[in-house]
């Protein structure tokens, strides 16, 4: 996967060069370029935004500078174009893994009030919004972003099913986790992960995951698909209440 960001801060962008994110690098998975479109601005100061038509609050990035940049890039059929948007669909797991199969991405960063509509237009494939709240810039997105997709890339994490029980990979959020020591301060691992039995352990963290899937973010019940069982367990965990 090629990865372009479209950015008046490339240097926000180092944090990407450590971890998981530098490993797939250094394989030659994923390549990360960096453009700062201030210098593909038509004027000798390389002003990037100005005044909206009809007035209003704040500055606007002009076309010009992006649409320069844009074709400087060389993109394909395929390239899907992100423009971080607070206005945009809300990013999520699902999203996620549908990016994760994209073999280049572009993601326009902006800063100020807001983007000239012909950017949005005429750009653009897909309008993302990390959530119902309001960053300084869209570089803290699109790195967030960035992490959540790449990770699910084949070969990026050493376990390649180390994913698959992540919050939200299932549908539901991910049940418990414990390691060694089986005591710590009086606090015990619950016998059954230590039983050896893993049909016993899998019901275990099935049940864990519906119980906290129902108490942390029921919302995501509405479209798990709930087998007979589930839904006893559930009643179970609505009768305590």
């Amino acid at each position: 996967m090629r990865i372009d960001y479209l950015t008046l801060f490339p240097e926000m962008f180092d944090v990407l060069n450590h971890s998981i994110m530098k490993r797939s690098q250094d394989k030659g998975i994923v390549e990360i370029n960096t453009v700062n479109f201030r210098e593909y601005a038509n004027n000798k100061h390389h002003q990037v935004d100005d005044y909206p038509y009809g007035g209003g609050q704040g500055m606007v990035l002009k076309p010009e500078p992006v649409f320069n940049a844009m074709d400087s890039l060389e993109m394909t059929k395929d390239t899907r174009v992100i423009l971080m948007c607070p206005q945009g669909k809300r990013f999520d797991q699902a999203k996620a893994e549908e990016l994760a199969h994209a073999e280049h991405l572009v993601f326009i960063c902006g800063h100020y009030e807001g983007y000239d509509e012909r950017i949005r237009t005429e750009l653009v494939t897909d309008e993302i919004s990390l959530g119902d709240f309001v960053l300084t810039g869209g570089e803290y997105a699109a790195i967030t972003m960035t992490d959540a997709i790449v990770r699910l890339i084949p070969d990026v994490l050493g376990n390649e099913v180390s994913h698959e029980d992540d919050s939200f990979s299932s549908g539901l959020l991910e049940h418990p986790q414990y390691t060694r020591p089986a005591e710590y301060r009086g606090l015990k691992v619950p016998d059954v992960l230590m039983s050896g039995n893993h049909k016993l352990i899998d019901e275990w963290r099935h049940t864990e995951s519906l119980k906290r899937t129902f108490e942390r973010r029921p919302d995501l019940l509405e479209t798990y698909p709930l087998t007979e069982q589930d839904l006893k367990i559930l009643s179970q965990f609505q009768s305590k209440q």
